[in-house]
């Protein structure tokens, strides 16, 4: 990515207990102790708990801006998978995520705004059926496999096609490629073949996107809190996502992507430029993929 259950509660240990044996520490899995403080505090005065579930993850996505940028801050461990959430720094997977389930966690009675709880709503959105096994490959790497798995479980409605996507030449193999670069992955080289059936799995699915020259014309159709991925092809002209981040409408009606940026750029979260006005700042860019929350 560029600068890229079931309902089991969790227990309130030292430790969190998931779905499967393996443990890891609560510290590893759960950093920002503080800066979650304050943003509960912010959704307590604002009353965001009355907002719908988009204007919700909006809400969340805005009193984040300004966490700093962090590469590949979903590799916390050599070999245990485990739903984890960092406020203390966030690449553009984890901003969207964090603030949907943070938007998840507000809906519930303000005794179970906790880490514990948010941790529940990470896994449920995080893996393959909501479930995580304690294997890296339960965790759904790719966004268009996230979207398919999420679509397929009432939690978001994959809006693209409606909003007049096509069909583009779909091949998901970034891991692959560059497995050196991921912790699990350069710990355990067993995990590649696996790795590599997932993806040829992920790429046999039709991919949709919006063309970015017909963004502007359905922008008026996009809500705050809304998932828009960004869509990118490599020289061969074959398409998966790359990016990710929240739609944004500000007072004065524009729509603007709020995303986590890379530190080659500005290295936090930000409210970035109109939508459709990004999308012709990277040439590889070549249009949107769009999921609506809806619990």
């Amino acid at each position: 990515m560029r600068g890229w259950k079931l309902f089991i509660p969790l227990l309130l240990t030292c430790s969190v207990a998931f779905a499967f044996e393996s443990r890891l520490p609560f510290g590893t899995v759960f950093k920002g102790q503080d800066q979650f403080n304050r943003l509960v505090a912010k959704a307590k005065s604002g009353n965001w708990k009355a907002l719908p579930i988009g204007e919700r993850t909006a809400a969340v996505g805005q009193a984040l801006v300004g966490t700093r940028y962090r590469h590949f801050t979903l590799e916390i461990d050599n070999r245990i998978e485990s739903p984890s959430v960092n406020f203390q720094g966030m690449d553009c997977w984890t901003f969207f995520e964090t603030a949907l389930g943070c938007a998840r966690m507000l809906n519930e009675p303000e005794a179970n705004w906790t880490p514990e709880r948010l941790l529940h709503y990470i896994e449920l959105d995080r893996y393959r059926g909501g479930q995580c096994t304690g294997e890296y490959l339960s965790r759904l790497h790719y966004l268009e496999d996230w979207l398919y798995d999420n679509d397929r479980r009432g939690l978001v409605e994959d809006l693209t096609r409606d909003l007049g996507g096509r069909s583009v030449p779909h091949s998901a193999g970034e891991m692959t490629a560059g497995w050196r670069h991921y912790r699990y992955l350069a710990a355990n080289r067993s995990l590649l073949g696996p790795l590599a059936r997932m993806e040829a799995n992920v790429s046999s699915r039709p991919l949709y996107e919006i063309p970015k020259n017909r963004v502007a014309a359905i922008e008026s159709k996009l809500r705050s809190g809304d998932i828009v991925g960004i869509i990118g092809h490599d020289r061969s002209r074959n398409y998966s996502t790359s990016h990710v981040g929240l739609a944004l409408r500000t007072n004065d009606g524009v729509l603007h992507f709020m995303h986590a940026s890379s530190p080659g750029n500005s290295g936090r979260v930000i409210v970035d430029a109109e939508l459709s006005k990004y999308l012709y700042r990277y040439g590889s860019d070549s249009g949107i993929l769009v999921a609506r929350p809806l619990r």
